[in-house]
């Protein structure tokens, strides 16, 4: 009961919906599909019960929401409205029925029409026949319909036409299965394509099934080497079991070697009753790898099996043929006379190859004691070997199972042997594919050359590469083996047998770019007009190429940028022409084949002066102060010299002890007091003073013979109201003065009768003596003066023995050259006689005055009486 009202219920609302989604019309046909670039017709159908007041004047039609022109419109009455779309192109295309009223669109009915193709007829039906599986046929259907389209796959009996079996499929294959497939009949197969624009069918085709038989693929048992026969391997497989019986069965062996990715193929004939097939491979490669697969056919059948899975072997091992590509690199070590030998090699790649190898013997032993060989073993290609300084011989072998390969021998030869230089030249260059060295030797008759080559900061010697060259001074490699923008190394050795001559070295650069980076600038030697520009190097890493020049860009504060080249070995250059006091800005550009990189920029300021400027500053300045320097050595060391020439000491009359002055002039003078308290009679005024009475300045020599003239001329004028004195006192008087001068006076003046006991006037002290001795001889003769006078005539003797060592003093030889007495003129003159006979009394000296070293005639003056 529930049931029911649920269906009446659904009934209801699907009646209700329909009525709205269709607003009371209908489109004719519903679904239609046409055959693609025909024309389409389509009818809308408006119900009885739709408003009077709307018909069928007022549907308009639209094809995928664009509206359709009125004139393919075809009004038939008030109820129904057909529109006619010619070559009609769309594969799917929607179109709609609506009514226009008061300028609305209501949507009334739509649909959806398809267009396509009519069948072609299939081709090319082939069929496979899989024993007591199934049998399936496939064909080729053609053009693409658009539209649902049915196949369907007849198989009929040949014997019997009218037993047929049909098999019906959307796809283009179709398969009948066992048991209704007997291999003993003959079958035809025909193929028929139907859509809704129509239908197709190809011709009934014969096929055999004997002829179309595939089985599953065989299953390889084995494949193995048969020990002591050489390039052979024997395979054995199954066959599958589902075969046709009693049909002759041809198997196919595929056997690929590894080492050569080279395939052959090798045809074996079987029948059907034996399950197991086997066959010798022969004429392989020793010690080769190979790979085989199988696939088998019935010999009537146009269809192979699958391949078996693959299985791997190898042939019987041959002692390998070829030597090993031998090569060294020699390490000096600095600790003692032992070096590290690093051996490399390369196992020679001989085709065939003889076996795998297992590993390489190394034997060594120094060349002049071959009893002292050595072997060494090694699974690599390479060892390190420590060897003393003596010549060594060094063979390596490869060896497997089957035995060793020949020897590759070289000669190591001792430190301090040295071999000529066998390459004159070598040339590197370059192509988009290849790198190329050719060399130039002085030996034409070597024709074997190892050509080694290597990275530039590669620092592992194993890490080099090498390769032999015969009978060729060339050598190529792919420009692939070498990496861009690294520096390589290469190096040729020439080979004399197993001993390595001395090598030629290059240097290439498979790639170039411009440097990764500039030569950062600095400064040298500043200067007023120039500057040294100095650089370093850019690291090898950062090179990318070979350096051609550096350029050295300098700018002065706003000025105009200059330019200077240099080759590639210069790391400093001189700037010149600068101008002064202007700084300056430097960059330096290292350039190669790919371009330049320019450094950081460097600033630097020239001076105001140069070297040059200071110098010719410095020297005036130096030679002044050297001058100076000079003068006050010169005058600290001559000042009693020079103050002697420039203030001469002039004796000061005042200040004489010969007379007595006025009041005005020393009146206290303790030599003027002493006199007048001994004598007390003297008259001052009436004292003269001798004339010139000393010879030229070039008469030095003969001061002393003629100085008795001299005196005599002299003593003419006589001195005036002289009072008679006792004889006593004078000559106590006399021997006084005389013993005033002491040895530290230069000379004396003696009276007449001193003279007449002398050849000379002047009475030369060998030294100045001290103050000191002159006081106590003073102080001597003031404490003894009757002794004094009773000596007077040995010490007027004991001078007299200086005469004939007496010097010119340079005193009186710069004095003045004309000495007149200055005679009082109220005095009378006085006869030669007089002045002959009386003595000239002089007062004695004061001998503790520092002053007086000597007394001249200029010191007396005639003074008058005040």
């Amino acid at each position: 009961m529930f049931s029911s009202l649920i269906w009446m219920f659904v009934l209801l609302c699907s009646s209700v919906a329909d009525k709205n989604s269709i607003r009371d019309a209908d489109i004719f046909p519903s679904s239609p599909e046409i055959e693609r670039g025909s024309s389409l017709k389509l009818s809308c159908v408006l119900r009885k019960n739709y408003m009077p007041q709307r018909n069928a004047n007022h549907i308009i039609w639209k094809l995928n929401d664009e509206l359709i022109a009125p004139e393919n419109y075809n009004i038939v009455n008030k109820t129904v409205s057909n529109i006619t779309i010619h070559n009609f192109t769309y594969s799917t295309a929607y179109v709609e029925c609506l009514m226009k009223y008061l300028d609305k669109e209501l949507p009334l009915v739509h649909t959806e029409v398809k267009s396509g193709y009519r069948p072609d007829i299939p081709e090319n039906i082939s069929c496979i026949y899989f024993y007591d599986v199934n049998l399936t046929c496939s064909w080729n259907a053609g053009r693409e319909t658009s539209l649902t389209t049915n196949y369907t796959l007849y198989r009929k009996l040949m014997s019997s036409p009218d037993s047929v079996r049909t098999c019906p499929t959307r796809t283009e294959s179709c398969s009948f299965f066992y048991p209704d497939n007997d291999y003993n009949n003959d079958f035809c197969f025909q193929v028929e394509a139907k859509n809704v624009l129509g239908a197709s069918l190809t011709e009934c085709v014969p096929i055999p099934l004997q002829k179309i038989e595939k089985f599953a693929p065989p299953e390889i048992l084995s494949v193995k080497k048969i020990p002591g026969i050489k390039q052979l391997l024997t395979v054995t497989w199954k066959m599958p079991e589902k075969i046709i019986p009693l049909k002759h069965i041809i198997c196919q062996v595929q056997y690929r070697n590894l080492y050569s990715n080279f395939t052959e193929f090798v045809n074996v004939s079987l029948n059907s009753k034996k399950n197991i097939g086997s066959c010798n491979l022969t004429g392989l490669w020793d010690s080769t790898d190979y790979s085989v697969a199988i696939r088998c056919v019935n010999n009537e059948s146009a269809f192979w099996s699958g391949w078996s899975g693959e299985k791997n072997e190898s042939t019987e091992e041959n002692a390998p043929s070829g030597k090993v590509d031998l090569w060294r690199v020699i390490e000096s070590s600095h600790s003692s006379r032992n070096r590290s030998v690093h051996l490399m090699w390369k196992p020679l790649k001989s085709f065939p190859p003889s076996g795998r190898i297992l590993g390489y013997k190394i034997r060594y032993f120094p060349e002049n004691k071959a009893a002292h060989k050595r072997t060494n073993n090694s699974t690599e290609q390479k060892i390190t070997l420590l060897l003393n300084e003596e010549a060594h011989i060094i063979s390596v072998t490869a060896y497997n199972s089957a035995g060793e390969s020949p020897e590759a021998i070289l000669r190591i030869p001792s430190p301090d042997e040295k071999s000529s230089q066998m390459i004159e030249k070598v040339v590197t260059s370059t192509t988009n594919e290849e790198v190329a060295v050719q060399w130039i030797t002085s030996e034409p008759e070597t024709t074997k050359y190892v050509v080694e080559w290597y990275e530039e900061l590669e620092m592992d010697p194993f890490g080099r590469s090498w390769q032999y060259v015969s009978n060729s001074t060339e050598w190529k490699n792919n420009k692939k083996n070498f990496k861009p923008f690294i520096c390589y190394n290469i190096l040729v050795y020439p080979l004399d047998g197993s001993n390595v001559a001395a090598p030629s070295y290059t240097q290439i650069y498979a790639e170039e770019k411009k440097p990764s980076e500039g030569p950062v600038a600095d400064t040298g030697i500043l200067g007023k007009n120039e500057v040294t520009i100095k650089w370093n190097e850019i690291s090898k890493a950062k090179r990318n190429g070979f350096i051609t020049n550096y350029t050295i860009f300098y700018k002065p504060e706003d000025g105009k940028e200059l330019n200077e080249t240099v080759n590639s070995d210069v790391l400093q250059y001189r700037l010149t022409s600068l101008q002064a006091n202007t700084q300056y800005t430097v960059q330096i550009m290292a350039s190669n084949k790919a371009g330049g990189t320019i450094g950081e920029p460097k600033t630097f300021k020239t001076l105001k002066l140069d070297k040059e400027d200071i110098f010719f500053i410095a020297i005036p300045v130096e030679i002044s102060i050297l001058c100076l320097i000079g003068l006050w050595i010169t005058c600290v060391l001559k000042k009693h010299m020079f103050k002697k020439v420039c203030w001469p000491d002039i004796p000061n009359p005042e200040e004489s002890l010969a007379v007595e002055w006025p009041l005005a002039s020393s009146v206290n003078n303790s030599f003027l007091k002493r006199m007048s308290s001994q004598t007390k009679t003297v008259d001052f005024e009436e004292i003269n003073v001798l004339e010139y009475c000393f010879p030229e300045e070039n008469q030095e020599g003969s001061l002393l013979i003629n100085y008795e003239n001299h005196v005599s001329e002299c003593t003419d004028i006589n001195t005036k109201g002289t009072t008679n004195r006792n004889e006593k006192i004078l000559h106590n008087e006399e021997n006084e003065a005389a013993k005033s001068f002491s040895p530290s006076m230069p000379y004396i003046i003696t009276d007449q009768f001193t003279t007449s006991q002398m050849h000379s006037a002047l009475i030369p002290v060998k030294e100045v003596q001290p103050i000191e001795v002159v006081a106590n001889d003073l102080g001597g003769s003031q404490q003894n003066p009757i002794k004094n006078e009773e000596n007077d005539n040995e010490e007027v003797l004991r001078l007299e023995d200086f005469s004939e060592k007496a010097l010119f003093n340079p005193y009186l030889k710069n004095s003045v050259k004309t000495r007149e007495f200055l005679v009082s003129e109220s005095l009378p003159e006085r006869s030669t006689d007089e002045c002959k006979s009386q003595s000239g009394a002089l007062p004695p000296f004061q001998p503790n005055v520092l002053a007086q070293s000597y007394i001249t005639v200029d010191m007396f003056r005639l003074a008058k009486g005040q």
